[in-house]
């Protein structure tokens, strides 16, 4: 018997390639007989017809180093510097964590209102490079 047509078909309905097809010996007469796109579609449902799953190279492996922190030379990197962590994103992060000892700050009461509303908008302004750099000038401040 040859089924090749049959095949052909079922690939078409089921959206795959023609050699992930499985036809059951067992039903090859009900194949035999399907002649309909619909009929092919109602031997799916009884297993007359299967799908061969996709084979495809695991990553978890490259995953695990990636995760750890292996794999990361410059030849394994993709995308620029600026695509990876993007500047605002960076900016966005030094700020809050500035912002947040500033508050820290004030509520211990270690610096005033005043050199707190000043170190904020230095902030802000990008005058302060780091949460080391703040904590120099919140010592200036309090002289």
């Amino acid at each position: 018997m040859n089924l090749r047509n049959k095949r052909k078909l079922a690939a078409k309905v089921l959206g795959v390639g023609k050699d992930r097809i499985i036809m059951n010996p067992e039903a090859q007469d009900l194949i035999q007989d399907a002649i309909t796109r619909s009929t092919i579609r109602g031997l799916r449902g009884m297993g007359g017809i299967k799908v061969k799953p996709v084979k495809g190279v695991s990553r978890g492996r490259v995953k695990k180093k990636r995760v750890k922190g292996r794999s990361r030379s410059h030849g394994s990197l993709r995308g620029t510097k600026g695509s990876r962590r993007p500047r605002k994103g960076i900016w966005v992060a030094k700020v809050r964590a500035l912002r947040w000892r500033l508050h820290v700050a004030r509520e211990r009461n270690e610096i005033t209102k005043d050199l707190y509303k000043t170190l904020y908008r230095q902030v802000k302004g990008g005058q302060v490079r780091d949460v080391k750099h703040l904590f120099e000038l919140m010592k200036e401040g309090r002289r």
